[in-house]
C-alpha cells in the first residue's frame, strides 16, 4: 500500500488529487524539485534490489533519491495509488559516442489521461513536466525544448541544444514492461565498471530557476542559464552538502 499522503508531503505537494493532466503536470514538477536523482548507495555498495515497496520507502521513509529504476518505480506506485492509468516502458539512452544501450537500459512510464503522456523524474537534468506522447511537435518545458521522433518502429526523445541542434536522449517502444523485467539492467550498472553508475558519484535536482548537482567533488550550480563550479576541499564538506542542499543522510 502506498502511503499517498506521506509521498505528498514528501515531495511538497498540497494541491487536488483528481487524477488530471494538470495534476500530474504538478506532482511530476514537485518530485523533480524535491527527490534527487543520485546514486550514492551504489558508491558506498549498498545492494539495489528491483522491489517497488523498497523505492517507496526510501524515497518516503529515508527521504532519499535514486536512479531511474527506483525513481520512476516509485513515482509509477503513487500514480496509480492516485488513480492514474500507469505504463512501465523500456528506454534506451543514447550514448555520447554513437548507438544507444540495450533493452531496459532505463525506465520512463506512460501515463494514459486524455492524451498520453511520456513522465520521467529518474533521467536527471530533463524535462520537468511531462510531455505529450506526439511525434514532431516542439514542447517548451522550464528545463528546454522537447520533441518525439520516429525512430524506427520506437520514439526517441530529443532536447534542442542552445547551439540549435536536436540532442537525442533515449528511444522507447510503447510495450508494456513489468519492474521484474528492469532487474538485470539495475544489477549491471550498480556493478559494471563500464556504466557511469560505478565511476563517479553523483546527486543532481531541479530549483526554481535552475538546478543543483554533486558530481564527485564538484558542485554545479546552474540559476537562468548561469553556471557556477567549485571544487569541494574534503569530504566532510561533500557530505554538508547532501545533507544541507539535498536534506540526505546517508
Amino acid at each position: 500500500m502506498v502511503p499517498t499522503s506521506s509521498y505528498l508531503a514528501r515531495i511538497g505537494y498540497s494541491g487536488p488529487t483528481i487524477p488530471t493532466s494538470d495534476m500530474l503536470r504538478a506532482i511530476h514538477r514537485a518530485h523533480m524539485m524535491a527527490v534527487p536523482f543520485e546514486n550514492l548507495d551504489i558508491a558506498i555498495g549498498r545492494k539495489i534490489v528491483v522491489d517497488e515497496d523498497a523505492f517507496v520507502r526510501k524515497v518516503v521513509e529515508q527521504r532519499r533519491g535514486g536512479f531511474c529504476y527506483e525513481l520512476n518505480g516509485a513515482f509509477a506506485a503513487l500514480l496509480r495509488a492516485m488513480g492514474f492509468r500507469v505504463t512501465l516502458l523500456s528506454a534506451r539512452v543514447a550514448r555520447d559516442q554513437g548507438g544507444e544501450g540495450p533493452e531496459f537500459d532505463h525506465l520512463t512510464l506512460r501515463v494514459d489521461l486524455e492524451v498520453q503522456w511520456l513522465a520521467d523524474v529518474g533521467f536527471g537534468e530533463s524535462f520537468l513536466e511531462p510531455l505529450r506522447i506526439e511525434v514532431g511537435q516542439e514542447q517548451p518545458d522550464p528545463a528546454g525544448t522537447f520533441r518525439l521522433a520516429h525512430l524506427g518502429e520506437r520514439l526517441q526523445l530529443e532536447k534542442l541544444e542552445p547551439e540549435g541542434h536536436w540532442k537525442r536522449q533515449y528511444s522507447f517502444a510503447l510495450v508494456p514492461r513489468r519492474l521484474e523485467e528492469f532487474a538485470g539492467m539495475c544489477h549491471y550498472h550498480q556493478t559494471s565498471p563500464d556504466t557511469s553508475f560505478t565511476q563517479n558519484r553523483i546527486c543532481t535536482r531541479a530549483t526554481p530557476d535552475g538546478r543543483i548537482t554533486l558530481s564527485g567533488m564538484k558542485l554545479i550550480l546552474t540559476n537562468k542559464g548561469h553556471r557556477v563550479e567549485r571544487i569541494l576541499a574534503t569530504e566532510q564538506e561533500w557530505i554538508s552538502i547532501v545533507r544541507e542542499q539535498f536534506g540526505m543522510t546517508l
